[in-house]
């Protein structure tokens, strides 16, 4: 059976970088810190990273597909409006890891 309760998606921006993180995890705030430490190959170049979505899903499976629409085209547009709406970043063209 598959494991319910806190999953979430998450966005992490990176301002000195102008990159976009979009991923799941049952643990968001230990997570960031592992993107922040290093300890994520995908991310290590691109620190320091600032959570600037999270949303809690019913489950795994759940938090998988709405991860996969936030790397859509539609998706990346939400999450850089909030990036711009937080951090007044005018650039549509941030890029999605």
């Amino acid at each position: 059976m598959e494991h319910d309760g806190n999953w979430y998606v998450y966005a992490l921006f990176s301002p000195g970088h102008n990159r976009i993180y979009i991923g799941m995890t049952s643990r968001p705030d230990e997570r960031l810190k592992e993107h922040n430490r290093g300890k994520m190959r995908s991310t290590k170049a691109y620190r320091p990273w600032k959570m600037v979505y999270k949303e809690k899903t019913a489950n795994r499976t759940e938090a998988r597909n709405k991860e996969k629409f936030y790397k859509t085209t539609s998706g990346r547009n939400i999450i850089r409006n909030i990036v711009k709406s937080k951090y007044n970043n005018t650039d549509n063209k941030s890029q999605i890891l």
